[in-house]
């Protein structure tokens, strides 16, 4: 008979905030985060209450919020995936499953990261490696190969007038353009693998995404 893995609740103090799993409780606050976090996203890609509830169904170990004082102010959601690293084109609406995340793998040997955001009032406190160090370490507690993702490519849209996503995407990876959210996703550990166009529907990265990887290997 296989044994389940028993995973333990998971909770951080940090400055005064608290990283813990989500809990349903945390669901409307959650959906006003991403309207704040993302505020060009495409209304259909935002992942709304309804949604996080369900999440906390499907695979509540995997979901994370920080809070202070009971006001989420950051927040991650992912699921397991047995992602087909030979085809690494893809969209964010298909992987997600238009919120529900019910491409979900129970079996799945990779920690797919579907968002990450940080309040801007809490930014600079670095939260966000502390979410992707709880998402890291549930990783670990289930034998995973690590975390796979896609960077929104943030700073392209103020430049594209002057460059393809191509280039931006070459001369980020040669250490010649810092991107607002890729170059901080790279200085955690994660490792670009692929630009994906048409990854989302968001003007802010002209819909651009990056693939990136993170060995189980490597301390968050």
């Amino acid at each position: 008979m296989s044994m389940q893995t028993i995973i333990k609740p998971y909770i951080i103090e940090h400055a005064g905030l608290l990283i813990q799993n989500t809990r349903p409780e945390h669901a409307a606050q959650l959906e006003e985060l991403q309207r704040i976090v993302f505020p060009t996203l495409a209304d259909d890609e935002l992942i709304l209450s309804k949604h996080y509830l369900k999440h906390l169904e499907i695979f509540p170990e995997g979901q994370f919020v920080v809070t202070d004082n009971g006001k989420v102010v950051g927040m991650t959601s992912t699921m397991r995936s047995s992602f087909d690293m030979g085809d690494l084109q893809h969209s964010f609406k298909e992987t997600f499953a238009g919120g529900w995340m019910t491409n979900h793998h129970p079996g799945g040997e990779w920690l797919y990261g579907l968002d990450i955001g940080v309040h801007p009032d809490y930014r600079g406190k670095g939260l966000a490696r502390l979410l992707y160090r709880a998402r890291h370490t549930i990783a670990r507690q289930l034998g995973l190969k690590g975390q796979i993702t896609v960077g929104m490519m943030s700073g392209y849209g103020a430049v594209a007038h002057l460059m393809s996503g191509e280039r931006y995407y070459e001369e980020l990876i040669a250490g010649l353009r810092t991107d607002p959210t890729i170059t901080p996703q790279m200085k955690i550990g994660f490792k670009p693998i692929a630009l994906i166009p048409d990854y989302l529907n968001d003007p802010v990265c002209c819909n651009y995404g990056v693939f990136i990887e993170l060995d189980i290997d490597v301390e968050v």
